[in-house]
């Protein structure tokens, strides 16, 4: 667990998002929670984790995203030496997709 992380209010934050239940509650409850701005930045890093785990250069990856190279660097460096955080979920979302 990263203890950068962890405090009362994150884990609060962590138990709320894993209450939620349906696509619904989560479009309203990150639209109370998320500017739109906030939440464009969340799912662009995650589309570019995904493209970079599907081995997608950093020019494509700008052209697709419009990400900047300093946001790809980053989340390459999440992907290459984090905490697994975005193996465990696109290992889950492929499991989805089979079954």
């Amino acid at each position: 667990m990263n203890s950068k992380l962890k405090d009362i209010n994150v884990e609060i934050l962590f138990k709320a998002v894993l209450s939620l239940q349906t696509m619904e509650e989560c479009y309203d409850f990150f639209d109370d929670l998320c500017t739109v701005p906030e939440l464009k930045a969340l799912s662009q890093r995650l589309q570019v984790a995904k493209m970079l785990d599907e081995h997608k250069v950093y020019s494509d990856i700008v052209n697709v995203t419009g990400a900047s190279t300093a946001t790809i660097s980053r989340v390459n460096r999440s992907l290459n030496y984090g905490c697994d955080g975005y193996r465990i979920i696109f290992d889950r979302l492929d499991a989805q997709k089979k079954d």
